[in-house]
């Protein structure tokens, strides 16, 4: 699994909500046209915003660094921030799957023996 990272220091948390919603929608319409694996917008109480994107292979990170530069660059033009990014790959990773083990049934059901 690999990993693009982004990370914006904003003056403060109202900036980094705006800009969490412009990176959000940016980047949701990129889902499918680069095959993301995951994609996560953080933000914290101090203006920190954290986007983690997650691919299957190198290739798929490498076709999304193409047009990687415009998004940073939509974003240099609308927000003051300080930047920090980087690629990696996973090292150690655990996200438990949301799934439900249960059928509810609603009405009258007829069981038979």
């Amino acid at each position: 699994m690999y990993a693009k990272v982004y990370q914006y220091k904003f003056p403060g948390i109202s900036e980094a909500k705006v800009a969490a919603a412009f990176c959000s929608d940016y980047l949701g319409q990129k889902i499918d046209e680069h095959n993301f694996h995951g994609l996560s917008v953080l933000i914290s109480q101090e203006g920190d915003l954290t986007i983690l994107i997650k691919f299957d292979d190198v290739t798929k990170l490498k076709s999304f660094d193409k047009v990687a530069d415009q998004f940073v660059e939509d974003l240099k033009n609308s927000f003051v921030f300080k930047e920090n990014k980087y690629a990696g790959i996973y090292v150690y990773n655990y996200e438990k799957e949301a799934t439900i083990n249960e059928i509810k049934l609603t009405g009258p059901a007829k069981v038979s023996n």
